[in-house]
This record gives structure tokens, sequence and C-alpha cells, in this order.
């Protein structure tokens, strides 16, 4: 049983595409991944597809993947559906992955795609409501408000309950929490967004791509104290894909194919365990990504570029250190000193992230996937991370406790 190969990556632009369906997202993806990996879909045995909003916003409730790929011309392979909030598209890959190694197929397809926007924006933002357990909704937010206790928001930032997201109150809790325990502020948060957006400038696929200094992360609009809207990732339309393959049908590949393809040293995928807030070295991303540092044969110091899971840019702060790159509670800091920027220590997030790059649900994980194997391949022009030779994938989904519900890492390699 041999090493997996990622040979094909594709990513569209995320936004706003009113004219544009889920199969048509899926199409030109797709396309455009066989494309990268110079094969046809006949090559592919089975093909794995992540969607979270089209049963909600269009009905197709079932089957999506089907729908979208049959329609490609895709017949008489293995398809799944693959849902797992916001780390659906990783978890695609992750089973695309285990396909490949399992001799199940020697070429899979993993494709994540999400149109998020409606002209009902009500029934847009009502995807997140079931993020969470549906039956402890009013415990879960008890919880996580709990959190936040014992900081305060300065005078003249609450907003009215109807007036605020829910999920990003979520975020806005995690970040009072490190804000108590840790000392960070909101001026460290700020690092963060005005960093990722400045990336942005250089990513012809994002949503946004304007720089913001870390003034004008504080001065924007408030979402949820300590957040602005700078620092939240939006809803998006867009989808990625990628193409992976066995170590022996590799070997049977052009050169220029085998030259280009990116090892995949390990994909974990976890999910949380009980623990009080407090023991955050049981971070269900700290856990996840220590098996996968162990499968890989590697650790955090050995990573030259991430790619993470910054709904907020708090999240970016908290998974820093679950990732092992600085210890716990130095994360605001790390970036407040340009560490994780282009250039620094550990570059974290080249793409721009989900503030600025976007975030379709359904299409984030293997987003980043694409962002990662640019960089392996010295492919990724102006924001290239000189040398990469290891790259790291954090994706998570959901909420169940006080944290994600499920996650998802993923360990890249430069070449065989």
């Amino acid at each position: 049983m041999g090493d997996v190969y990622v040979v094909g990556v594709s990513m569209t632009p995320f936004g706003r595409f009113f004219d544009k369906s889920v199969k048509q997202l899926t199409h030109e993806a797709v396309s455009a991944a066989l494309n990268d990996a110079t094969l046809d879909k006949e090559s592919v045995g089975a093909a794995y597809f992540a969607n979270t909003t089209q049963g909600l916003l269009e009905g197709q409730h079932l089957v999506p993947g089907e729908m979208a790929l049959r329609d490609m011309g895709f017949e008489g392979i293995p398809m799944m559906n693959v849902e797992n909030a916001c780390a659906s598209a990783s978890s695609a890959f992750h089973s695309a992955y285990l396909a490949v190694k399992a001799e199940m197929a020697e070429v899979a397809l993993a494709v994540g795609a999400d149109k998020m926007y409606d002209a009902d924006k009500a029934k847009s933002f009502k995807i997140f409501d079931g993020a969470l357990d549906v039956h402890k909704v009013g415990d879960t937010f008890a919880g996580l408000e709990a959190l936040g206790e014992g900081v305060e928001p300065p005078e003249g930032t609450n907003i009215p309950n109807g007036q605020r997201s829910p999920f990003m109150d979520v975020y806005a809790n995690f970040a009072k929490f490190h804000m108590k325990n840790f000392g960070s502020t909101q001026r460290q948060f700020a690092a963060v967004a005005a960093k990722n957006h400045q990336h942005s400038t250089l990513n012809p696929l994002s949503q946004y791509r304007d720089a913001y200094s870390v003034d004008d992360v504080l001065d924007a609009r408030l979402i949820s104290w300590p957040l602005t809207l700078p620092m939240c990732s939006p809803i998006s339309d867009g989808a990625a894909a990628a193409i992976l393959c066995s170590e022996a049908y590799l070997d049977r590949l052009d050169e220029t194919v085998r030259a280009r393809a990116i090892r995949i040293g390990a994909c974990e995928i976890g999910t949380g365990i009980t623990r009080s807030a407090e023991e955050v070295e049981k971070h269900i991303t700290h856990l996840t990504a220590n098996r996968a540092y162990e499968r890989a044969g590697i650790g955090p110091k050995d990573i030259s570029v991430a790619e993470v899971h910054d709904a907020t840019a708090f999240g970016e702060v908290t998974q820093t250190e679950n990732l092992g790159f600085c210890d716990f509670g130095q994360g605001a800091w790390l970036a407040e000193q340009g560490e994780t920027a282009l250039g620094g220590r550990i570059p974290i997030n080249p793409s721009g992230g989900l503030e600025s790059k976007g975030h379709p649900i359904g299409a984030t994980g293997l987003g980043q996937i694409y962002e990662l194997a640019t960089h392996l391949r010295g492919e990724a022009g102006e924001r290239q991370v000189p040398d990469a030779r290891f790259a790291i994938a954090e994706n998570g989904g959901g909420i169940y406790g006080i944290e994600e519900s499920v996650c998802c890492i993923t360990i890249l390699a430069r070449g065989q």
C-alpha cells in the first residue's frame, strides 16, 4: 500500500454569483481539476461531493452529487454525498483519500460546491441554524455566553439581539474567553484581519481584495464586540476540487504530472471530547493535529505554510495555537509581531483566509487544499511562500458544546 497523491486541483473565484448554479460551479471546478491533472473523467473511479446549502435553498435535499456529476457525464462509479458543516469539503477529500489508500479506486475525485446567496437574505442566513444541536440550542448558547463572562464590551458597543449574527456571537464569546485568560486584545485580532486582507490583494480568486490597516479594521462596523466586519468571513458562492491517485497510478503518468504531484502526508478527522474551557490542550483541533503530525512523521516546526479556518480573525488565533505554532495564549501576539504574514516565520492564510477569500461552506476545505498545493508546486505568484516543503490545512465544522463539532487536518508534502 503506497502513498496517495494530489495530481489535480482547482478553485473557482469565490463571491456572489446569482447567474451560476451549483451544477455550473461544480462543472467549472471539476473540469479545471481534471485539466490540471491531464486526465479525463473516465479515469475517475470514485467521486465525493460536498454541499451544505442546496437542500435548504433549492430543495435538492437528496443526492445532489449524483445530479451535478451525472450531468457532467460521470456514470457507473461510486458517488457519495458528504455533509460535515464547514468541514464538508475537507471531509470529502478525506473520503477520497481513504478510497485510494484502501485500493478501492486508483483515482478519486473530491469536489465541494455551495451557493449561499439568495434573494431572500433571511433564507441564506438560516443555513447556520442547523450547525449545532437543534434540540439544545438554548443550552448551547448559554454555555458559550458563559465563556465571555467577566469581559464587558466598552460603553456604546452593545448591539440589540435582533441585529446581531448568532454565529458571530459564538466567536465573540470565544474571543472574550481568550482576552480574559491570556490577555489578548481587540487590536491584536484586528492585526490578524489586516494581515489576511493584505494577503487577499495578491489572490485573484478572493471574494474581497481590499487592503485594510489595523486602524481601518478597528474603525469598521461592529458585528459582535470585539469583532468588526473585516474580522468576519462573508457568505459566498463557489466551488473547488481535487483529483487524488495512488502511487502506482502516478508512476504510469507523464513526467510533467509526476513533477507537480503533491503527496498526502496525513489526513485526519476528529471529534471532540468532554472537557472544560480551561483545558485548551484537549481542544479538538490540537488532538487531531497531533495525530496528523505523528502520521506524517513531522512536527509544527517543519511546516512551511498553513491555511486555517478563520471564520473570524479570532478563529485564526486559536487555530495557530492548536496547530503548535506557538504556546497557548500566544496566537494573537504572534500575528501582531508579523510572524504569520507572508515573509514571516510561519505564513498563515496566504490566500487571504475565509475573512477575505470567502467561505462557501461546502467548498471551503478544498479551497484550502488548492491554495496549499499551489504553494508546494511553486506556482503561487506574488504570494508564493519560498521553498515551501510541508503545508497544513485545518478545517472545522459546526459547534458542539464549547468547540467545533468536527475537525479535519491535512498535511501535504512537496513531490514524491
